[in-house]
Order: structure tokens, then C-alpha cells, then sequence
């Protein structure tokens, strides 16, 4: 889809693209909260929470364009030619996106079609989701003692056809986390172990991270597939892979009313 401006005219706006963090509306950064008190067209993806949602200003016209798996309302060409269009007609026009616009957020993609129209610009980060969800499951992603690095991917993609490179992320020195993997937990189970990683790698995913809905499934790299079906997970939700992942029963500081570590037994031995 070709991006359409305005012939003969400059955008008289700014677009500030920020990262809403991962859920909490504690996690805002002040500068994102600033932006977005100031802000006249906002453009807000499924998840971002209630919360911060509630931070826009009345008078500011509140457009989602969220994306889920299998349920995008908005494709994101329209996306970008929307970010244009305020631009030309908005003074302050915030893209808000959930955990931090760079980070699997489509942010570089959409910025992209921001400069090509000429279009004044900022980015505000965020707390990203891998960073927030192990927080508040008490894992640490990286260790001295268990990962001395960490690996962000997205399982969302049809793996069969675009393959990873799976010997890359079988180092069991380091810590892997899974974006959007939920759907592809089986192929992520079969390209590790195929790869080298043990079965037995500890592996826990995370529920509605950060929020009052928090939930906690753990278990190894051998039921991977079986967590993500259980029948109480609810999207959306992260997957941390590696031996950091032992340290969930012991740093687990987050206890809202209905989070649990979900596999009773095994929560019991990582403690």
C-alpha cells in the first residue's frame, strides 16, 4: 500500500512512538506518562492495559489498532497511513504500543513510513515484556550461576517454512525468551531438543504478566507443548527458557490474589 500525504502541505504534528511497558501502570516511565498527557490523537494496540489507557486525555481521539494472534483489526500498512494522516492534522499524535516499540513492536516498520512523509518524530521506550515478566516471576534472566546471556526470539512466524537456527539458542548457558510462541510450542519444543537442549531444561510461561491476572505455569522443555495448552492460560503470554527459570519458587515476589506457580510439584523442588 502506497503512504498518502498531503500534496503541497507539511505535517504540522509530531508523532511520539512509546512503549506502554508491559501491563502495570506503575511501570509507565514519567516521560511516557508526560507524552501522553499531552497528547490529541492516540493510536493504542490491544495490549496495553485499562490502566494506561485511562491516562488519555479526554478530548483525544482514541483509535485501536491492536494486533493479536488471529485477530488483527487493523493491517499495518492502514496502521502507517493512519500515523501520516494524523500528523497532517493532530498536533501530537502518540503511537502506543505494549512492552517497548522496538522490541517485536513493528516500531522500526512504522517509523520508516514516518520519515519517508516527512513527518516530525520521538521515541519514548518501554519496559519490555521480557524484562517486566521475569521481573514480576522472580527470574532473573541472566546469572552467574545458571546463564550468562539471554536471547530474545518471536515464535510467531510459520516456523516450517521460515526455519530457525536452533543450534543458536541451545546454549544452555543462556537464558532464551519466546515472543508470541504460544501457538508454536511444539515446533520450539522439537527445534531445541533436536538441537541439543535438554529435556529437562526448566521452562516457565507466563500469563497476563505484571497484572492482577498474573499466572505462572512451569514446567521443562520436555512439556513445553502441554503448559501451553493448559486449560487456565490466557493470552497474553511469554515463555522464559533455562536453568534461571529454577530460581521462580524462591525470588517470586509477586502475589496477586490469583497467581500461581501452576505445577504444584515441581514449584515445590525449585524451592
Amino acid at each position: 500500500m502506497e503512504i498518502v500525504a498531503l500534496p503541497g502541505q507539511a505535517a504540522t504534528g509530531k508523532v511520539w512512538l512509546v512503549g506502554a511497558g508491559p501491563g502495570d501502570v506503575d511501570l509507565l516511565t514519567v516521560k511516557a506518562f508526560r507524552v501522553l498527557q499531552s497528547a490529541d490523537a492516540v493510536l493504542y494496540d490491544a495490549l496495553v492495559s485499562e490502566d494506561i489507557l485511562a491516562l488519555i486525555p479526554k478530548h483525544a481521539e482514541k483509535i485501536a489498532v491492536g494486533k493479536r494472534a488471529g485477530k488483527h483489526s487493523a493491517a499495518q500498512s492502514e496502521i502507517n497511513q493512519l500515523l501520516v494522516t494524523k500528523a497532517y492534522t493532530r498536533k501530537n499524535v502518540v503511537r502506543l504500543k505494549g512492552g517497548d516499540p522496538f522490541i517485536f513492536g513493528r516500531g522500526g516498520e512504522e517509523l520508516e513510513t514516518i520519515v519517508a512523509a516527512g513527518v516530525d518524530f520521538e521515541v519514548v521506550p518501554g519496559i519490555t515484556a521480557a524484562s517486566g515478566t521475569a521481573a514480576y516471576a522472580g527470574i532473573p534472566l541472566t546469572h552467574r550461576d545458571y546463564a550468562q546471556g539471554v536471547s530474545f526470539i518471536t515464535g510467531h512466524c510459520k516456523l516450517e517454512s521460515r526455519p530457525m537456527d536452533w543450534q543458536a539458542y541451545a546454549n544452555p548457558n543462556n537464558t532464551l525468551v519466546v515472543y508470541m510462541g504460544i501457538l508454536n510450542a511444539e515446533l520450539i519444543k522439537q527445534g531445541l531438543m533436536g538441537a541439543g537442549r535438554s529435556a529437562q531444561t526448566p521452562v516457565a510461561i507466563v500469563s497476563k504478566a505484571t497484572t492482577s491476572n498474573q499466572q505462572t505455569f512451569i514446567g521443562t522443555l520436555n512439556n513445553i507443548d502441554e503448559l501451553a495448552n493448559h486449560p487456565d492460560l490466557v493470552m497474553p503470554a511469554l515463555m522464559v527458557i533455562g536453568e534461571v527459570v529454577e530460581l521462580a519458587g524462591s525470588l517470586n515476589w509477586f502475589t496477586p490474589d490469583n497467581s500461581q506457580l501452576n505445577n504444584p510439584e515441581l514449584a515445590a523442588q525449585l524451592k
